[in-house]
């Protein structure tokens, strides 16, 4: 079990890079909040990141998220990401892979408890990530 916040952050990293879903819980806790929208409406409640996530990679198969910097001070840890990916799946906000690739940087903050995971906080180039895979931007109704 990793004993620092930043040790939990990176293993989670890799856990979700490797597609490893069953060791998840071992860096999130059970009732983690993410207040980042990974699919775009999912509920701010706790436990609705696992399902965010789940999709997230099943749209980009070949995705990864990788920590080009990690700055932890107490139970908070910062990650700047290089995200990649390629919309190969399902999404719900584009049904219908386009097959293009994408690649943006992404600023990740985690609350960590208890050895966990317990929140998550993300600022994305979400227009960046939109035009390069050809997505509309979403409307307001």
């Amino acid at each position: 079990m990793p004993t620092t916040s930043t040790a939990v952050v990176e293993g989670f990293f890799k856990a979700l890079n490797e597609r490893r879903y069953e060791d998840w819980g071992e860096y999130l806790a059970a009732d983690v909040i993410d207040h980042n929208k990974v699919i775009h409406g999912e509920a701010d409640e706790p436990g609705a990141a696992l399902e965010g996530f789940r999709q997230q990679l099943a749209a980009f198969g070949e995705g990864t998220m990788q920590p080009q910097e990690l700055i932890s001070e107490g139970p908070k840890v910062v990650a700047r990401l290089l995200v990649r990916g390629r919309h190969t799946g399902y999404h719900p906000r584009m049904p219908e892979p386009t097959g293009r690739s994408c690649e943006v940087e992404q600023i990740w903050i985690f609350t960590v408890r208890d050895q966990r995971i317990a929140e998550i906080r993300a600022v994305s180039d979400r227009l960046g990530m939109f035009m390069q895979l050809g997505w509309d931007w979403p409307t307001i109704d």
